[in-house]
């Protein structure tokens, strides 16, 4: 079909635009994705055009496809031109998906498509049972909808319907409807008539009440309907007979009615984060009842306030997990904790009808996060939607962040995008516990969101009067402004950085090299100043102005983005004093005192400037000793490789590190096995055998992997490389990769190619067999809480040493099995603790809760460390998981009427 595509030719008469005609004319002859019954468009550029080259010549090919993906994102009457041949062309079609969201604005929002409504002629597609609008413009339902009297499963979430119609009424084969982060305000009175349903989805709306209808739903399983207004539930939900799962966490419910208890099939009640002061007995101690962020047994608020004075209406309190990504406000306002470890407090007030914020908390990459040359990371970059939203009060916002291991001359500050730049915010911290800091500041509008680590910044408005600028982290560095400076009033700013002694001389090899603070200086509004500004810097450390030797001395010039550092001594005139060095300039930019006898300053400082703005890191592979597949992936600052090595050599071997490689903070990249190995497990960061990273100076950044090889080992040595690199996965490994890692420059996609070898297997007896890892491949738990897999359960066997006695014991293994297990692996700890946890976790693979078993065995044996590596190896994959149902919107990659389920997608490690 693709080939015989290729040379079709549309005619003009075929299209019902002559304008869609013409365009997909113009657009090169390119053969679809059509495997079997599957139409896949969705991922082509000029999706809609291909569809229309198609159906301008007959293909008998088009007559057999029962599934048709197709993007959104094109133009409008394209797209609306090339939907109105299907019903002619794809009289079979069973699955519909046009689903947005697959493209991203320049700061990595996901956009919606540009469907707004569909053909009135898709109502005459009779087989269709699956239609996914998802991630769309809809305002209202297409008319075309209610016409498809057999469908299935419709989707139709994170669009902007304020409504459904009374005709939904008449699809009486829907068994799943999905209408979740919508503005929906009301139900229909026919939703009662959809008898056949059986999942339906309303999170995410502005619902405050339920009809009574939907006590006519006597199929329905599941119900969704967190994160709305509701203030009550009707008791005709307890006519819901077949109700499995109810989800009403994140509403206002003040009271829920105690027939619930009485459903049959109930096996989830989710009533977290509501107003409830009490619930009724029989729902109280209920295991399938969860209550947390409630005010259980509370009291309701106190006597009315005095006449003449307003009641307060308590705030709402909502604490979201990791499955939620929108909440509700009001005009009562609300204090929120997002499980991310952001807290929001919107005050009474802050807006005058009820909003729904979206949140996400974004890995950072260098297009994403603005760092400054001397700024460090602190937290993620969490964006807040909609974006622009003013609030007629400020709202308050606390990021999370890790304490930085110096604060000296150095700040905190949360960094915001507002009118096209990045500005810092007024931020205090405020100290929970020793590990954790947060960084507050008032908001007054939504966007994005970090907090860096800047050195301190001092700023004033210089008036054409003149003014005097200190640095608060150095007294002794001033600007003085004269009179007429300036015409207008302008703004200054003044940042100081400061470089260890030591540092700089093993840099520079001298004993007595020594520099001053580094000035930045910077003005808004022009390049220069109409009178010449005086500038004061602190002479190099041990030095006076009489007793050093001026032919020593360097001023120094840097101007970004130039990379360059200019000699400027003979250019100003310096006036030295006992202690300081004075002179004068017109221009802003950064200057820097050198004391040294070396010649070439500039590139000596530009190498010294590199060191105080870069983390420079090195690259390591090991692999065990007694297991070559076992690797170990470590990404370290350059002065602790030594240390790190000296402790790890004696189970590992491995090639030596990388070259320092300069990474920027927060920075992803891959790692990736190359000529013939691969890695052997499903990792929520591993994408086509690519294990993603992310470098954060404060973090240690370790991954541990299986790797394996489909070559014959058994005749030959397997011998390969792991590559380290930057950016996205590419398709295709340069071949010469040892050129490519000679390579440098901003650009450079290798940072460092080191090698590897998995032995050729000998012939070995039953025990050393035994000791070996030939395991089947293993997971344990699913795809929506998180899987634990090969490779997360070598870690943690690693991790356990000699506790791996009592954790067997708490994982229910007998003591005759333990003994048995310490006389065949008699002398390989390493073994004992393998064969331990992998005999156990096969028996309990395909077994509901065996995480949860491991979870509360490494607890109850005091290792608290790997169980919480453990909760952020399954938060980690949970949140890939709804990632990718949010984005194919709550579709599986190959859609089925039949089961319209949503099943996992694999997603690329992209921030």
């Amino acid at each position: 079909m693709a080939t015989e595509a290729e040379g079709l030719q549309p005619a003009a008469a075929a299209t019902p635009d002559a304008a869609a005609a013409q365009a997909a004319e113009a657009e090169p002859a390119a053969p679809p994705l059509l495997a079997g019954n599957r139409l896949s468009l969705d991922l082509q550029p000029g999706g809609c055009r291909r569809l229309l080259r198609l159906c301008a010549q007959p293909a008998p090919e088009l007559q057999q496809v029962e599934f048709l993906r197709l993007s959104p994102h094109q133009d409008p009457r394209l797209l609306e031109a090339a939907l109105a041949l299907v019903p002619t062309h794809l009289p079979r079609l069973r699955s519909l998906v046009l689903t947005g969201g697959q493209r991203r604005d320049p700061l990595g929002a996901c956009l919606p498509g540009t469907l707004t409504t569909l053909p009135a002629a898709l109502g005459g597609l009779a087989r269709l049972a699956h239609l996914d609008l998802s991630f769309n413009s809809l305002r209202t339902l297409p008319a075309c909808i209610p016409h498809m009297r057999g469908l299935d499963a419709l989707l139709v979430s994170y669009n902007h319907l304020s409504e459904l119609p009374e005709a939904l009424g008449t699809l009486s084969a829907l068994t799943f409807l999905s209408a979740a982060h919508n503005q929906l305000q009301a139900l229909p009175t026919t939703l009662g008539a959809l008898t056949s349903l059986r999942r339906l989805d309303l999170s995410g709306n502005l619902l405050d009440a339920l009809p009574p209808a939907i006590s006519g739903l006597c199929s329905l399983s599941e119900l969704n309907l967190a994160s709305n207004a509701l203030q009550a539930v009707p008791a005709s939900l307890a006519g819901l007979r077949s109700l499995r799962v109810l989800t009403l966490h994140s509403n206002r419910l003040t009271s829920v009615p105690a027939s619930l208890a009485g459903l049959p099939l109930l096996a989830q009640l989710d009533l977290r984060d509501n107003q409830l002061r009490d619930v009724p007995v029989e729902l109280r101690d209920a295991p399938f009842v969860h209550l947390k962020g409630n005010p259980l047994g509370e009291a309701s608020p106190g006597l009315p306030s005095p006449p003449g004075r307003p009641l307060e209406p308590e705030m709402p309190r909502l604490s979201l997990t990791s499955d939620v990504d929108s909440f509700l406000v009001t005009p009562r306002g609300c204090c929120v904790t997002l499980a991310s470890g952001v807290r929001l407090r919107f005050p009474a007030g802050a807006t005058a009808a009820p909003v729904t914020i979206y949140y996400q908390l974004w890995l950072p990459e260098p297009g994403l996060a603005p760092l400054g040359p001397h700024d460090s990371l602190l937290s993620g970059v969490l964006e807040l939607r909609p974006h622009g939203l003013v609030f007629q009060k400020d709202v308050s916002l606390w990021l999370r962040v890790v304490p930085p291991r110096t604060r000296l001359w150095r700040e905190v500050v949360v960094r915001t995008w507002s009118d096209s730049s990045w500005s810092d915010l007024e931020t205090h911290l405020e100290k929970e516990a020793p590990q954790w800091l947060w960084a507050r500041c008032q908001v007054p509008h939504f966007s994005w969101f970090l907090a860096v680590l800047r050195p301190v910044s001092d700023a004033c408005l210089v008036p054409p009067e003149g003014t005097l600028l200190c640095s608060s982290g150095h007294p002794g560095v001033k600007v003085t402004f004269p009179p007429g400076a300036t015409q207008e009033p302008r703004r200054v700013s003044m940042q100081v950085v400061h470089m260890a002694g030591r540092e700089l001389r093993a840099l520079l090899g001298e004993p007595e090299a020594a520099v001053s603070p580094l000035l930045c200086l910077s003005l808004s509004g022009g390049s220069a100043f109409l009178q010449p500004v005086t500038v004061q810097l602190p002479l190099p450390a041990g030095l006076t102005g009489l007793s050093l030797d001026r032919s020593r001395l360097h001023l120094l010039h840097l101007a970004p983005p130039a990379a360059s550092w200019d000699d400027i001594t003979a250019g100003v005139g310096l006036e030295l004093t006992h202690l300081y060095a004075r002179f004068q300039v017109t221009h802003f930019s950064w200057y820097w005192l050198w004391y040294t006898t070396k010649t070439c300053v500039g590139e000596l400082a530009r190498k010294a400037w590199e060191r105080l703005r870069l983390h420079r890191v090195n690259l390591i592979a090991l692999q065990r000793r007694r297991d070559p597949e076992q690797v170990l992936l470590q990404c370290l600052p350059r002065d602790k490789v030594d240390a790190a090595l000296k402790r790890l050599l004696d189970r590992y071997r491995g090639p030596e590190p990388s070259d320092t490689v300069e990474l920027f903070e927060g920075e992803k990249f891959f790692a990736a096995f190359e000529r013939g190995i691969e890695v052997d497990a499903d990792r929520p960061d591993c994408v086509g055998g690519r294990v993603c990273f992310v470098f954060y100076s404060h973090l240690k950044n370790v991954k541990e992997v299986y790797v394996t090889t489909a070559l014959d080992r058994r005749a030959q040595d397997v011998r390969g490389q792991v590559s380290f690199y930057r950016g996205t996965v590419p398709t295709e490994v340069p071949a010469e990769a040892e050129a490519a890692r000679r390579r440098k420059g901003a650009d450079d996609l290798w940072m460092a190619t080191l090698p590897l070898k998995l032995p050729r297997l000998r012939a070995s007896t039953r025990a050393e067999q035994g000791a070996g890892l030939s395991l089947a491949p293993l997971n344990l738990g699913d795809a929506e809480t998180g899987f634990l897999t090969q490779s997360n359960l070598l870690s943690v066997a690693a991790r356990l040493g000699p506790d791996w006695p009592t954790v067997a014991l708490h994982l229910g293994l007998p003591h005759q099995q333990l003994q048995r297990i310490r006389h065949a692996f008699r002398d390989d700890l390493d073994g004992q603790i393998r064969h331990m946890l992998f005999s156990w976790a096969e028996c309990q693979a395909g077994q509901p809760g065996a995480v949860g078993q491991l979870l509360t065995a490494l607890e109850q044996s005091g290792r608290r460390d790997v169980a919480e590596e453990v909760r952020a190896i399954l938060d980690l994959g949970h949140s890939k998981y709804q990632d990718s149902i949010r984005r194919t919107g709550l579709a599986g990659q190959d859609p089925s009427p039949a089961d319209p389920s949503p099943a996992p997608a694999a997603e690329p490690a992209q921030a």
